[in-house]
C-alpha cells in the first residue's frame, strides 16, 4: 500500500448519507483531542490533508480518504464536554450508524492518549469492537510527552484497564505524530489487514 498516494474523498454528516462500501475500510476512532487528524496526516505523509483543529470536537462528519485504493475513514471524536447535547447525540448516531452498516471493515484503529488512563468511553468503544468481533488495533497517541519508563508503565496499565481477553489478538502500538514513533509499525499493520480484507 502506497501511503503517499492519498487524497480527500468525501465527508458525510449523517450515516444515512454513507455510500455502499466499495473498498476495504480502515477506520479511526477516538476521543476528541486524542490526535486523530495529526496521526492520519502523519500516516499519509501530509501536513494538512486531515484538518487539525485547535478546538477539540471539530470533526463533526465522517471523512473518507482514498489511500492507494483503500478507504481511510475518520470518525468524529467522541466525549468532548463543551459540545451541545444535540451535537453529541448526532456524533454517536454517526459512529453507531457507521458501524451498524454492512461495510468492508478491514481494520478499526482505536486511538487512546497514552498519558491518561482509558476513559469510560474508550473502554466502551473497545468493548463494542470486541463484541462486534471487528478486527481492531489500539494506537496509543502522544508518546513523545512521556519518558520510556512512563510509556512502558502506561502501556501495561492501559492494557489491563481495557481487559482485552488473552485469546484475542489486538495489537497495541505506541505512536507519536510529533516524533514519528510507531508510525511505520502502524503503516505495516494497516497494510497487512487491508490486503487480507
Amino acid at each position: 500500500m502506497n501511503f503517499h498516494n492519498a487524497s480527500f474523498k468525501a465527508a458525510y454528516g449523517t450515516s444515512s448519507q454513507l455510500p455502499a462500501s466499495e473498498n476495504p475500510e480502515i477506520s479511526f476512532a477516538g476521543r476528541s483531542n486524542v490526535g486523530k487528524s495529526s496521526l492520519l496526516n502523519k500516516l499519509m505523509y501530509r501536513k494538512s490533508l486531515a484538518k487539525v483543529s485547535q478546538t477539540p470536537g471539530k470533526t463533526a462528519t465522517i471523512n473518507f480518504y482514498d489511500v492507494d485504493g483503500y478507504d481511510f475513514v475518520d470518525l468524529p471524536g467522541y466525549g468532548y464536554a463543551k459540545v451541545a447535547k444535540s451535537e453529541k447525540g448526532r456524533w454517536s448516531d454517526l459512529i453507531e450508524g457507521y458501524f451498524n452498516q454492512d461495510r468492508n471493515f478491514a481494520l478499526v484503529v482505536s486511538l487512546i492518549d497514552i498519558r491518561h488512563d482509558p476513559s469510560a468511553l474508550d473502554i466502551h468503544m473497545v468493548n463494542f469492537l470486541l463484541e462486534a468481533d471487528l478486527p481492531f488495533a489500539i494506537a496509543l497517541t502522544k508518546a513523545d510527552k512521556l519518558s520510556k519508563q512512563q510509556i512502558a508503565k502506561q502501556r501495561a496499565a492501559i492494557r489491563k484497564a481495557l481487559a482485552i481477553p488473552r485469546d484475542r489478538e489486538v495489537p497495541m502500538i505506541v505512536t507519536s505524530s510529533e516524533s514519528g514513533t510507531g508510525i511505520d509499525e502502524l503503516r505495516t499493520l494497516i497494510a497487512r489487514y487491508a490486503m487480507n480484507a
